[in-house]
């Protein structure tokens, strides 16, 4: 198998039906739990109309925004040299950086005490939103060790 070159072996994912976003439909595949995905478009609906009630804004700018703030910038990718191991810092693709900050954002909410999942990413959505919480928190710890590792950066490939 190549190394270099992969071609195109992304595949296309259908649209949110409610809103037509590509990021709400890919956060929904990513919430899904034993291939049920009608059970994670309703949580995700719900969680919607959570946030639509505690912020009294529109609930899908309150999620792209809470969305966009988890993402992360930087991260350190592990590289060998000579018999040593660093951490060289890199900056991230625009695909994973939506990935990391989904797999955050669930395994937040996840760990949250709220009584149902739908509360759960609310709540975490609306720190996200606020620039607190364990999502900001993880990008927060990412960006701090791009920070302190900085001086390996000349070891970028």
């Amino acid at each position: 198998m190549p190394r270099k070159n992969r071609g195109s072996l992304k595949r296309d994912i259908a649209l949110d039906p409610k809103f037509g976003d590509l990021n709400v439909a890919k956060f929904i595949n990513c919430l899904m739990w034993d291939g049920k995905k009608s059970v994670s478009e309703m949580i995700f609906y719900d969680m919607l109309d959570i946030l639509a009630n505690r912020t009294k804004e529109d609930p899908l700018q309150v999620f792209l925004k809470g969305f966009d703030n988890v993402k992360p910038s930087l991260e350190v990718r592990s590289r060998r040299i000579g018999g040593a191991t660093y951490q060289v810092p890199q900056e991230v693709r625009p695909d994973r950086r939506d990935m990391l900050a989904r797999r955050w954002i669930i395994n937040a909410a996840r760990e949250r005490s709220e009584h149902t999942m739908s509360e759960r990413l609310a709540a975490e959505l609306l720190d996200a939103y606020n620039n607190r919480g364990t999502s900001i928190k993880k990008k927060e710890d990412t960006h701090k060790m791009a920070e302190a590792n900085k001086a390996f950066a000349h070891y970028r490939w």
